[in-house]
């Protein structure tokens, strides 16, 4: 991780107690370690590695800065391992398109909430990869019922709701809220609103280890 990514020494101390606190409720029993969560850890890495260089669609933070901002503000409000995991891992789609950056210039939308949420089944469970999938139209499900809720949005994300659709409507509407993930996935599309602090310090992505192994499955 670069210095973006890494606090005070007192601060990482804090949260990474925050985050140890969280995945003791998630971890797997001690010495199991199989195969798939070794796959999983050292996917999740290097592609953290990758996006810690890369652009954040013009925000003042990297893509891997802000998804541990985002993991941060779950984990201090206290949401369980896998909300929290899915708070660090939501913009996954973003690091693994390099294209994002251009296809926001060019005013398409690339679904990075999909293809994030696809590459991450193949270890993590849906009660991780369904809030990914789904943050994206819980930004349009809050700017539909939350009338402040648009005035949170940094201008970039204001872009891309038009992109995305806009807010929702009718059937889209009922449809969303109807979901058994809607309320996990509005929860996490607040962090990662909260989650573009350049100034904010946080723990390192080794902090979440043991919590994704605790989720991650063969």
């Amino acid at each position: 991780m670069n210095a973006e990514q890494v606090g005070s020494a007192a601060a990482d101390a804090a949260g990474a107690a925050a985050v140890a606190g969280v995945a003791g409720h998630g971890a797997a029993a001690p010495g199991v370690q199989g195969a798939a969560v070794a796959e999983a850890l050292a996917a999740v890495h290097a592609l953290f590695e990758a996006a810690s260089a890369a652009e954040y669609l013009g925000e003042s933070v990297s893509v891997a800065g802000h998804s541990l901002r985002t993991a941060a503000c779950a984990a201090a409000a206290g949401a369980g391992p896998a909300l929290v995991a899915a708070a660090l891992l939501h913009d996954v789609g973003h690091a693994l398109d390099h294209d994002s950056a251009a296809a926001l210039a060019r005013g398409d939308d690339i679904r990075h909430e999909v293809t994030g949420s696809a590459w991450l089944a193949r270890w993590f469970g849906p009660e991780v990869t369904e809030p990914v999938r789904l943050h994206v139209e819980a930004k349009r499900y809050l700017c539909a019922v939350d009338p402040e809720y648009y005035g949170v949005l940094s201008p970039n994300s204001r872009r891309t709701l038009e992109m995305q659709g806009g807010p929702f409507e009718g059937a889209e509407l009922a449809a969303f809220a109807a979901s058994p993930f809607a309320e996990d996935a509005a929860a996490l599309r607040r962090w990662d609103d909260s989650g573009k602090d350049p100034s904010a310090t946080i723990p390192p992505l080794a902090a979440y280890d043991d919590l994704l192994a605790g989720l991650a499955r063969g």
